[in-house]
Order: structure tokens, then sequence, then C-alpha cells
């Protein structure tokens, strides 16, 4: 199979398991919905109308942006930093905009009693921003990446001891929800949530794009990129800025999720034999889509009507890709 033949057959698989999942994780849930019935339901009425549009439609429309925010941010940072271990979650990004919206919640929650979509998300992108920027001043200073990743792990463990620490101070009232946002969850999403994430996210996709043909000279080397004329500190400046935003959406509206970051984009690219960004860019995100969607149903029904949170699926599946990684690359320096 050539390399057209092989893209476009791995594209309408992934275009055909999005919809197909997406319609799976509306009909499926404590009261099973028919197909038939669900679409009856979407567009006239019927008598599951309020659990599709109030519960089922938002949550799922929030695990298919935010998993392909999440696995997108993933590829960024990959590149950034040259090293498939990378991630959001691991170089502590996710936490440290977790520690900046609980911080943001905690305050607000004491003379209001909501927060808006806006805040949260400025708040999260400045806690990515602080950790991130932590991560590069260190990464300055060691050679090895693999250090790189264990700072990144310590300042997610920071960060999440600080937020453990300021949630004991919010009010008995606001501590449920807190806890339950803090472990990662697709759950209480609203339609009005999403024009705000599908805002977001589609800025930052299209922004991934717009550079896309920078990050492939980038990838071949810092030399050939100055080579060829990319301009090096605005690119890296952008990587920055658009795996952060993306990460901070997500940590805003779904809490801190793991491994989705690391393992989704090194699954693209066995699937397809390539690194391309024009290649990686969409595909990492309908495959993240995918991978939270379906996380999302088990995180739902596996102990159903407990709900598991979703960092708690994701790690199961999302763990063994990256030991799978780490064994190989230690395998390639012996």
């Amino acid at each position: 199979m050539n390399k057209t033949a092989r893209y476009t057959a791995v594209f309408a698989a992934l275009c055909a398991g999005t919809v197909l999942v997406l319609l799976a994780s509306v009909c499926i849930g404590s009261t099973q919905i028919p197909f038939f019935e669900a679409i009856r339901s979407i567009f006239g009425g019927g008598e599951f109308s309020d659990i599709l549009w109030k519960i089922r439609i938002p949550r799922a429309l929030c695990a298919l942006l935010l998993g392909g925010a999440l696995a997108l941010s993933g590829y960024l940072l990959q590149t950034f930093f040259h090293n498939p271990i990378a991630g959001p979650f691991v170089l502590g990004v996710s936490s440290g905009a977790k520690l900046t919206v609980a911080l943001t919640m905690i305050v607000v929650f004491r003379y209001v009693r909501s927060v808006s979509s806006g805040v949260m998300v400025a708040a999260a992108f400045v806690g990515a921003m602080l950790s991130l920027g932590f991560v590069l001043l260190v990464s300055r200073k060691m050679k090895r990446m693999s250090m790189l990743v264990v700072c990144g792990i310590m300042i997610g463990y920071i960060c999440s001891a600080i937020t453990d620490f300021a949630v004991t101070f919010a009010r008995d009232s606001d501590i449920v929800n807190l806890h339950d946002w803090s472990k990662g969850t697709f759950s209480g999403s609203s339609m009005d949530d999403i024009p705000v994430i599908a805002g977001i996210v589609a800025a930052a996709v299209l922004g991934t794009i717009f550079i896309s043909k920078p990050i492939s000279a980038y990838m071949l080397g810092e030399g050939y990129a100055e080579s060829v004329g990319v301009n090096l500190k605005f690119l890296k400046t952008a990587l920055v800025v658009l795996s952060g935003l993306l990460s901070a959406c997500v940590t805003a509206f779904a809490g801190p999720v793991s491994f989705v970051g690391i393992a989704v984009p090194h699954i693209v690219r066995k699937l397809f034999g390539t690194s391309k960004p024009l290649v990686m860019i969409p595909a990492c995100f309908l495959a993240g889509s995918i991978f939270c969607m379906i996380s999302d149903i088990i995180a739902r029904m596996a102990l159903s009507p407990a709900e598991l949170s979703i960092s708690t699926v994701t790690a199961v599946f999302g763990a063994p890709v990256v030991i799978a990684i780490i064994v190989r690359r230690k395998r390639g320096e012996m």
C-alpha cells in the first residue's frame, strides 16, 4: 500500500470512528437510548430530548473537542522538546493550570456563585504558562531530556499539593465540585460551554496548521530550520503559546486529564508511518477525540451508577503506551 492510500484509509477510519463513537456516547448511559429514538429526540423533541440536550450531547461534544485539543497539545510539546514522552500532564502544565483555576474558583466562589468561562480559561492559561516557563528555564540547564521530564513531574506534584492545600479553605458546599473537577471529568458540561470551547480549540488548530511548514523544518533540526529562513524565536513562541492554550482550555473545563497528550501522538505516528505535521495535526485531533470519548463512556459505565474520573481510565490505556516508548528508546540506546 502506497503512502497516499494508507493516509486515505487511516483518515477515513478515524473520521468514521469519530462519528460512530460520538453516536455511541449519546446513546449509552444509565438510561439506554435506542439509536433511532435518539435521532428522533434530537430533531423532533422526543421523550429523551432533555437527557440528550442537557446531559449527553454537551458531554460528548466536550469530550470530542477537549480530547482532540489535549492530543494536539501533546504533539506540539513533543515537537518543541524533541521528546516523545513530553506532554501537558507529564511536564506539569496541566497541574499548573489546575492550581490557578482552583485558586480562582475558591476566591470567586466566596463572593459570587458562578465563574465565567473566560475567567476559567484565562486563569488556566496563566498557570499553564507559568509551569511551562519554569520547565523551559530548567531545560536550558539540563542536556538530558529525561531529567527534564523528571522536573516536570516534580512541578506537577508541587502544584497538586498546593491545590489540595488550598481546597481545604474552600467552603463545604464547593469542595465536592472542586474535588470532582480536580480528578478530571467531562460531567457537568453544558451547551453554553460548547461555543467557547469550540472557538478556542478552532483558533488553536488553525494556528497550528498555519505554522505546519516551519514545524516540518524545525523537526529536522534548528540549524536546518534557520538555513531555510524559519524564524525560530517566533516558531518556539507559537508552539509554547498554542500548546499552553489547548491544555489550559482542557483543564478549565474538564480538569487535568492524564496521558492522552503522550499516548495519542505516538499511536498516530505508528498508524500513518510518518511525522509530517500536515498529517499529524488533524490525525492527532481525531484520534484524541476518539480516545477521550471512549474513555468517557467507560468512566460512566464501568461502575454505574458510580462514575470514575476520566484520568483513571485514560491512565489505564495511556500508561502502557508511555512505558512502551521508554522501553523502545532504552533499547535503542543500548
